[in-house]
């Protein structure tokens, strides 16, 4: 099978050259990396137009910042692959985790697989006490309405059918994509599987994003796209 490898990338300058590195490095023979820039302004276009634009199959620019969302509706819509796998441009998540991640797909029995911080013995960073509260609370949502048993509603480690992710409409452009991916595959009836990952989480002078906008506007996702009138 080939993996569509799609890594979304905004202001990551310091990160983004060695994680294309670690993905060209990985076991996965059968593979394209799509690179979706989301007008990034610290320099990481500079790199990826003069260092990574030979070794990946394709950079795909954003002319103005759309968000994480827009991003993997464009990176999604370029996938050629069987099986589409989304890598953040941070190093918080390892491709040392792609046979892990893979393989209830390879082996036909998932449609989507998700890699969970909470579960497994993979190594993790120590950090921030709220977020987890935070995402806790925010999987148990997510939970209640789609009746999925799911650890890790939020994570940005997530594989595909690809036949199965780009049936899907995506409609939000920033984090609130994640509860709504979720809510849209329970709908149809996905055999979901989920999987424990390492990871190595950032602070916020390390270059993380997320605040505490997004997470209320993962509430109204997951509010949104549970509750909305399934069409006929």
């Amino acid at each position: 099978m080939k993996v569509s490898i799609v890594i979304p990338c905004y202001n990551e300058k310091t990160t983004i050259e060695r994680i294309v590195e670690v993905v060209r490095g990985t076991s996965v023979e059968h593979r394209e990396i799509i690179v979706v820039d989301d007008c990034s302004q610290d320099g990481t276009q500079a790199v990826l137009r003069e260092k990574l634009s030979r070794i990946v199959d394709q950079i795909i620019y954003h002319p103005v910042n759309r968000g994480k969302g827009a991003a993997l509706r464009s990176g999604f819509a370029a996938a050629t692959g069987d099986i589409i796998l989304v890598q953040d441009a941070d190093l918080e998540y390892s491709p040392e985790d792609y046979p892990t991640l893979l393989e209830p797909l390879i082996s036909g029995r998932a449609d989507a697989v998700f890699g969970s911080r909470f579960m497994g013995g993979r190594p993790h960073r120590v950090l921030f006490f709220w977020h987890m509260v935070g995402n806790r609370f925010l999987t148990l949502l997510s939970n209640m309405f789609t009746n999925l048993n799911l650890t890790d509603v939020e994570t940005g480690y997530k594989a595909f059918r690809a036949s199965i992710i780009k049936s899907i409409e995506i409609e939000e452009d920033r984090f609130g994509v994640e509860p709504e991916i979720v809510a849209k595959l329970a709908r149809i009836g996905c055999r979901i599987y989920e999987v424990g990952i390492s990871y190595s989480g950032r602070t916020y002078r390390e270059g993380k994003k997320i605040n505490w906008k997004d997470g209320v506007r993962a509430i109204y996702a997951i509010l949104k796209y549970n509750l909305k009138p399934r069409q006929m």
